[in-house]
């Protein structure tokens, strides 16, 4: 059975649009606190889909540095999204073109991948376009409110719910640490190596976009090698 109707894309997206709306409104303040005028705020959201990307992207702009910088912490931030386009593309029905593939796999953020793999059978053209829109536009707008806010509201307001994004982070990140002492540990390691990175000697030198990438890298290669998952039927190795 095939799910293609464009209108329960729509429906299915909508909690995704109203969810991304605040986010987005958190990032526009952000973005324009950092020093992005308005319309280059709403610009940067209407091209990318990745509030994790976008924030860690809008030092880097503001900083003009270099463009490998902003590729390499791009990459690294987003690579999981990838995965996930390569996983849904096994449930896209025959409809969907290369084309269709392509314009559907910007807007394949976490949420979007979730519903639509939850889907029973095949998921069509249609359906997958209903699906991204809704949360495109919410994406879009709350930025666009956002950011237009940032320019209105008086500075004690706009510093407080500039907070709001972080927070974002902290209820996505606490649930899953407190499931798996893997990424609770990683979470650890990451925040020590940034603290590090924050105030060492030496080490404070290092932008902001290239400490992202190190800790990142570095802490998910240490617990990946401390803590690999099991594979099915086997027990996994411990090194700690």
């Amino acid at each position: 059975m095939m799910q293609n109707s464009f209108v329960k894309g729509l429906k299915d997206g909508l909690p995704i649009c109203f969810g991304y709306f605040s986010v987005a409104f958190a990032f526009g303040i952000f973005a324009v606190g950092q020093g992005l005028s308005a319309w280059q705020t709403v610009a940067v959201s209407l091209a990318n889909v990745t509030s994790a990307g976008q924030l860690a992207g809008v030092p880097i702009m503001v900083g003009r540095l270099p463009f490998l910088e902003m590729a390499a912490t791009q990459l690294i931030i987003n690579l999981r999204y990838a995965l996930m386009s390569v996983s849904l593309s096994q449930k896209v029905a025959s409809n969907v073109s290369i084309v269709d593939r392509l314009i559907i796999s910007f807007v394949n953020t976490d949420e979007v991948f979730a519903v639509a793999s939850g889907c029973p059978g095949m998921v069509g053209r249609n359906y997958l376009y209903g699906l991204i829109l809704t949360p495109y536009i919410g994406w879009s707008f709350g930025t666009a409110v956002g950011a237009v806010a940032g320019n209105v509201l008086p500075a004690i307001v706009i510093s407080a719910l500039g907070i709001a994004i972080y927070g974002m982070f902290v209820a996505i990140v606490v649930p899953a640490m407190r499931k798996d002492r893997a990424v609770l540990g990683v979470t650890f390691c990451a925040v020590g190596l940034s603290t590090l990175f924050r105030y060492a000697p030496g080490l404070r030198n290092l932008s902001a976009g290239m400490a992202i990438v190190v800790c990142a890298v570095a802490a998910s290669a240490l617990f990946a090698w401390l803590r690999p998952l099991e594979a099915e039927g086997e027990e996994a190795p411990s090194h700690g």
